[in-house]
């Protein structure tokens, strides 16, 4: 039997979570916590093979976490479990510690699959991180030429893809969703209500965008979106 303990500041997430392992005959949530500190308080008396642990929490984030965890629990893994999929976040948690990283909107199946690979002691990344650092491995390793339109490649269907002086950005679908809202003038909140998703989700969906456009603020952005066209 996999003991998990899951660690994320959403209620309602952490309650999806575990009523899809619930399903598993091998896989067995032995607690939950809201924070970093939370799950290394609940470790102390509730042994765990597998944390399944969000980046993004307060009082303590997954970074922090992922130390302390490395130092006190060296015997338990990690799959983090995060909307944060830029490559520099990927790189710090891996890098920190972790065995393994998925996105939220992987599907049950391979966050299951996930888990088994960590707790086994082997490295897991969710298919939509694969995909992309592997894409972004083949960009860096391309000759550095001018390709006609015609003959250009087809973007990912689910990136759109933007030029940047250090070379392509990718945006997700929901990320351009949120871009094009966000020109618009709308509000995290406002965003938030009518793409159905938490405020804290927008806000970090509009994080990730302006790390990877490296624009400024919010004027800056928009500028870059409309110069390469991903809003009119």
């Amino acid at each position: 039997m996999i003991r998990v303990l899951l660690a994320d500041d959403h209620t309602i997430l952490r309650d999806g979570i575990r009523a899809i392992l619930s399903r598993e005959p091998d896989i067995q949530v032995v607690g939950e916590a809201s924070n970093g500190q939370a799950l290394l308080n609940l470790l102390t008396t509730t042994p765990a093979d597998v944390v399944l642990m969000d980046v993004n929490m307060p009082v303590m984030d997954g970074f922090v976490t992922m130390d302390s965890l490395r130092t006190h629990f060296p015997e338990t893994q990690v799959l983090v479990l995060s909307m944060l999929d830029h490559e520099s976040y990927v790189h710090r948690m891996l890098q920190a510690g972790a065995r393994g990283y998925a996105l939220k909107n992987a599907e049950s199946a391979e966050i299951t699959h996930g888990i088994r690979t960590v707790a086994a002691g082997r490295p897991f990344l969710c298919s939509e991180i694969g995909l992309s650092l592997l894409n972004r491995t083949m960009q860096r390793a391309a000759p550095e030429r001018a390709t006609p339109v015609s003959e250009a490649a087809e973007p990912h269907p689910s990136f759109t893809m933007a030029l940047h002086r250090n070379g392509p950005v990718e945006l997700s679908v929901r990320e351009m969703e949120v871009l094009k809202l966000i020109a618009e003038g709308l509000t995290n909140a406002e965003i938030a209500d009518q793409l159905f998703a938490s405020k804290r989700t927008i806000e970090t969906h509009r994080q990730n965008i302006i790390e990877k456009t490296q624009a400024k603020n919010t004027a800056a952005l928009i500028r870059y979106a409309m110069m390469h066209g991903l809003i009119e």
